[in-house]
């Protein structure tokens, strides 16, 4: 590994970890995510996964079922880049878990060029799609 190449991994070890602390936001009991959205080493976006603005923060339904209406942490993150004067074009996505199908749509769309996970989700659909756009996906396990 090169000067450069240790750096990066070094911010991305750092990301990732600051990810999974902002998932410690999330009212779901069942999993909290957490997504930042950097550029140029600056964290552009944030987001964890939950229930949409106004709602109840409650994700699971009294069968422990997550609700239809909740919004993945990607996606919060995306959608908070739409509502600022920021883009996330070129940008790096740090996820804790790897993202779903539908996320990895809307990172496609948003221009995000690397993503850094540091969960599997039992579905590989989603970064497979991402590597099928040429998006850098890369798992990075925090702790070591």
């Amino acid at each position: 590994m090169n000067t450069q190449e240790e750096k990066q991994y070094t911010l991305d070890k750092r990301y990732i970890r600051m990810a999974s602390i902002w998932a410690e936001n999330s009212y779901c009991t069942r999993r909290q995510v957490g997504a930042l959205i950097v550029k140029d080493k600056m964290i552009i976006s944030d987001g964890y996964n939950g229930t949409p603005s106004g709602f109840e923060n409650i994700c699971e339904d009294e069968n422990g079922v997550t609700k239809p209406y909740v919004l993945h942490a990607e996606a919060n993150a995306i959608t908070k880049i739409a509502r600022s004067s920021n883009s996330s074009n070129g940008a790096t996505m740090y996820v804790t878990a790897s993202p779903c199908i539908e996320c990895a749509k809307l990172i496609i769309q948003a221009g995000i060029k690397r993503v850094v996970y540091s969960e599997k989700y039992r579905l590989e659909d989603g970064l497979e799609l991402l590597k099928r756009a040429n998006i850098e996906v890369i798992y990075l396990n925090p702790n070591e």
